[in-house]
């Protein structure tokens, strides 16, 4: 796994969220966007982090930034996690793994003694032009949403 640094151009991507609808990374040029990765939609530590950053969305907001989760997880799969936990923001889609390899998130994970290939949970923050202004690369799913926030507001 080899992640993307700060001062990188973020990679490109078109993806579908949890609405069937299309999105494009440079539609958010003009805005901070949080791209965070997560394992599987609801599965505990994926549900702390996804209702924590639904609970700080409108500190987010007030600071021109856009949250977008990323899975490889599907359209129907991130509906119901959106709904069930009342997720104001966009889940995209990657089952064909584009966005998490170019990102550098998919990887070996060790869990329970056991090695396996999945998505790392990692946090972007692209900036206004679409360069990755800072990464995070271990994430604590129910204290992250606040770690962004406090990054946000020292550095904006």
């Amino acid at each position: 796994m080899e992640l993307l640094q700060g001062g990188q151009k973020a990679p490109e991507f078109t993806a579908k969220d949890q609405d069937g609808k299309e999105i494009s990374l440079h539609e958010y040029l003009g805005r901070k966007v949080i791209l965070y990765f997560y394992p599987k939609d609801d599965t505990p530590g994926c549900t702390r982090e996804a209702c924590a950053f639904r609970d700080n969305l409108p500190n987010f907001t007030s600071r021109d930034a856009v949250v977008l989760g990323v899975s490889i997880d599907g359209e129907k799969a991130h509906r119901k996690f959106a709904d069930k936990h009342e997720l104001p923001f966009r889940l995209l889609v990657d089952e064909e793994k584009k966005i998490v390899g170019a990102y550098g998130v998919w990887g070996m994970k060790k869990f329970m003694g056991r090695e396996y290939m999945g998505t790392n949970r990692v946090t972007y923050l692209i900036d206004e032009q679409g360069t990755i202004e800072k990464v995070w690369p271990k994430v604590k799913p129910e204290t992250h949403a606040t770690e962004v926030l406090e990054w946000l507001q020292k550095n904006s």
